[in-house]
């Protein structure tokens, strides 16, 4: 079920080069499957990557974090520098994922990299929190987001109630978890329509928003640094929340092996990328402080139905519908949506590299899609969506998230003095690297302190990777019994599911 893993120790960058070598285990009747090659296309051309990075940020993340922001900033122009500063600390980050990007062509992203800096380890601990905990959450809590903007027009008069919510946000993860399994082409096509309707979308909230400000309704403006004063345990709550809403620069690194020109193509995409979602960013949250104050955003647990819809409907009526149908579903998709590209190629590499179970790293073999990787995500999305409410979903997520983060970009700086011969085509600042790393870590530090309860339990489930990586990969000496067991249920896995190995998986 896991293949041996890797050699341990990192030599001329070529650590993730392995040793598995993807053949199926055998049934006593033979090879159960036809072993064909299957390849995920290398076809990411500059506009492809700033689609997916776009189309990954945008999202519900821009209607769940400004409630956040302002409850733990106390402020309206506290909240719009917080939104700034995120912005410019999500660029310095993609930067610095830019040039690892370059240097280390390979996909898998934080995973990759944490395996090239700091061996396998830490980088099983990574992958292991990444199925268990940030995955499942960070669907459940966009797909909750969503769930809640397309009842809220049937219960204007009433509450409503949590359980339809999350029956019909499953409804949701449910349809599109079968369309990954059913076609790599449809998403790539659906997650580049979706992206430029998401901006369409921005732009329907922004325009009001500057028509409003042209016809002087600044009421909400005045004393802008009036209210609660910022605490030293909500700051970083308020960053969790910005961070969150930017988040996604990072994915067109999970499928570097498929970008073409990636010296050229992955630093200009992000550039793009990042500049016109923070200016998007901050001008749709001046939109929203033009029509509503912050005592009514604060009340609000669906701030875009109080605020553009209060507005919008004056000036197009069809635009709240528009923006309903595509900006909280879009993050959704995108972020489970293409499941050749983001999360799923982390499992494809680490299943690669003997860290994950064999058939992870499989390729539906008629219709090309990871199906076992979308599949195993499925009722771990299941049992985050109906264990938790959203903000502590957020914060329990952004934990792991920025830890792991924080130390993927320590580790640039690490690779900088441990190989400092590495080609290096994109080169940041030093300033960079070590500015974003330590505001992640401190950020990590102080959530510890300011929320004990969701960050302990992230801390306490990511040290379960520690035990696991010396259960599963290192101790060799399982049963003979429970080994047969395993590569048996691999192997009619393999047959039901109709996957074979990926092109690169036999290469490895």
């Amino acid at each position: 079920m896991f293949r041996k893993a890797a050699v341990t120790t990192v030599s001329n960058g070529n650590y993730l080069q392995g040793q598995a070598n993807g053949r199926l285990p055998s049934m006593d009747s033979g090879q159960p499957a036809q072993e064909g090659k299957v390849v995920l296309k290398k076809k990411v051309t500059l506009l492809r990557g700033i689609s997916i990075i776009i189309g990954t940020i945008i999202g519900a993340g821009i209607f769940i974090s400004p409630k956040g922001i302002l409850k733990n900033t106390g402020s309206v122009g506290m909240s719009l520098t917080v939104w700034t500063v995120c912005g410019i600390l999500s660029l310095f980050g993609a930067l610095c994922y830019a040039e690892l990007g370059t240097c280390i062509k390979k996909s898998g992203g934080h995973y990759t990299y944490i395996l090239e800096a700091f061996g396998p380890l830490p980088a099983f601990v990574r992958v292991w929190v990444e199925l268990l905990i940030i995955r499942p959450a960070a669907t459940a809590v966009i797909s909750l987001a969503f769930g809640r903007y397309i009842l809220e027009p049937f219960f204007m008069q009433c509450e409503i109630p949590e359980l339809a919510i999350k029956l019909i946000t499953a409804v949701g993860i449910t349809l599109v978890m079968v369309l990954n399994s059913t076609s790599v082409s449809w998403s790539a096509r659906i997650q580049i329509f979706l992206t430029f309707c998401k901006l369409v979308a921005i732009l329907i909230i922004i325009v009001p928003g500057v028509i409003q400000l042209i016809k002087g309704e600044t009421q909400h403006f005045k004393n802008a640094f009036a209210g609660n004063d910022a605490s030293v345990m909500g700051l970083p709550l308020a960053f969790y929340s910005g961070m969150y809403a930017y988040s996604g620069w990072f994915y067109l690194n999970f499928v570097t092996e498929e970008v073409e020109n990636p010296e050229k193509n992955i630093p200009l995409a992000i550039c793009i990328s990042m500049i016109i979602v923070t200016v998007g960013y901050v001008l749709t949250n001046v939109a929203y402080f033009t029509t509503i104050s912050a005592g009514e955003l604060l009340l609000s647990k669906a701030v875009a139905v109080v605020s553009y819809r209060r507005k919008i409907q004056s000036y197009v009526p069809a635009a709240v519908v528009f923006v309903d149908t595509f900006l909280f579903p879009g993050e959704k998709n995108q972020g489970t949506f293409c499941p050749h590209l983001f999360p799923t190629r982390m499992f494809f590499v680490a299943s690669r590299e003997g860290h994950l179970p064999e058939i992870l790293s499989m390729i539906h073999v008629r219709k090309h899609t990871p199906l076992p990787a979308v599949i195993v995500l499925h009722p771990l999305t299941m049992i985050m969506l109906f264990n938790g409410d959203l903000y502590s979903l957020l914060n329990f997520l952004s934990f792991a998230r920025w830890l792991f983060i924080g130390l993927v970009v320590a580790g640039l700086i690490y690779l900088r003095y441990k190989r400092p011969d590495m080609p290096r085509p994109f080169k940041v600042p030093l300033f960079i690297p070590a500015l974003f790393s330590f505001t992640c870590l401190f950020m990590v530090a102080l959530s510890l302190y300011s929320d004990p309860v969701n960050t302990g339990i992230g801390f306490a489930i990511t040290l379960t990777g520690v035990p696991a990586y010396y259960l599963f990969i290192v101790w060799d000496k399982k049963p003979k019994w429970f080994r047969k067991i395993l590569d048996r249920v691999t192997v009619t896995l393999q047959i039901l599911l109709e996957v074979v190995p990926s092109e690169e998986d036999q290469k490895s």
